[in-house]
């Protein structure tokens, strides 16, 4: 299956170019299943290549990952969970991983936004409760499109580095989201130990 949609998504790119590759990271930043790692990978390789320009391609592609955001945001702002559990049928969408997900973001609060980029199935997810939350938009605008950028970037590198044996990102991809996971996650706890010691330092300051 990973091998057929490699082929699909390497031939919207080459026949759409930097567009072809918007659109597929759109879909990516929804519930739509397209792995970020069956498509950045091609659009470095076509960089090496000299057929993609490297600030274009990341450009379009985080512009792509930015509006395939908001629409899930806004599916979950204005339809709520019902529209969203509607809409998922057609996108293969885990239930469980939605629920996962909204926990999450509950417990974690709006920066898990930036952090889920760097997650495995989360970063598809984990618009929609921002948008049952009604999280701030512009918050979560600002939040997503830099972590998708990180993101977008990193695997476009291994790509433009690769060139020709580019598929072998695909091939770790596994490992490569443990540990993108990892510090993901790791980044989260040292901004909620940071955000907890100031918190317990202000306190402090008030009962003094």
């Amino acid at each position: 299956m990973i091998a057929q949609l490699t082929i699909y998504f390497t031939y919207i790119i080459e026949q759409m170019g930097y567009w072809g590759a918007a659109f597929l990271m759109a879909l990516e930043s929804m519930i739509a299943p397209v792995p970020s790692e069956l498509v950045m990978p091609f659009v470095g390789f076509l960089a090496a290549e000299g057929k993609f320009s490297i600030p274009l391609a990341i450009v379009f592609t985080s512009i792509g990952s930015i509006v395939g955001s908001l629409i899930s945001y806004y599916l979950g702002l204005l339809g709520g969970r019902p529209l969203v559990l509607k809409a998922g049928r057609y996108l293969l969408l885990n239930h469980e991983h939605l629920d996962w997900t909204e926990r999450w973001f509950a417990k974690n609060g709006s920066w898990t936004i930036f952090v889920s980029r760097f997650i495995p199935v989360v970063r598809h997810l984990i618009s929609i409760p921002a948008g049952l939350g009604r999280m701030n938009v512009w918050r979560f605008s600002i939040f997503t499109l830099v972590g998708a950028t990180i993101w977008n970037t990193f695997l476009l590198y291994c790509g433009y580095k690769l060139r020709q044996n580019w598929t072998l990102v695909q091939q770790y991809s596994h490992e490569i989201d443990i540990v993108a996971g990892l510090l993901g996650v790791a980044a989260l706890g040292i901004w909620a130990g940071v955000r907890y010691f100031r918190k317990r330092r202000t306190t402090a300051i008030k009962k003094a």
